[in-house]
């Protein structure tokens, strides 16, 4: 789930990630939220994980462009968010694709 919150005071918006479920990983120790807008440094702060088992994270992203993204579960698989705005190639050849968030 990407819930979007523009603010009137500052050209940003507040955008809520939320991933539910991940399917076929037995045990998930991590999930982040990794793109453009860090640079996809995967060393970035971990999603918090929720009561009912989901985690969720609230970032900052600045207004006017479109952001690329992807979840990173356990420091080793890769995940597109289906409800993203756009998607687009990861460019590794590997027939996936980038989540596209635009703001």
């Amino acid at each position: 789930m990407i819930k979007k919150q523009f603010l009137k005071s500052r050209p940003e918006c507040k955008v809520t990630f939320k991933v539910k479920e991940i399917p076929g990983i037995e045990s998930v120790e991590t999930v982040k939220v990794v793109g453009d807008f860090n640079n996809w440094n995967i060393e970035c702060e971990p999603m918090d994980q929720l009561k009912n088992g989901s985690y969720t994270q609230v970032l900052k992203l600045e207004t006017g462009r479109r952001v690329q993204f992807r979840y990173l579960v356990n420091n080793d698989i890769w995940l597109t968010d289906e409800e993203a705005d756009e998607f687009a190639d990861t460019g590794v050849g590997n027939n996936e694709m980038n989540s596209v968030l635009v703001l």
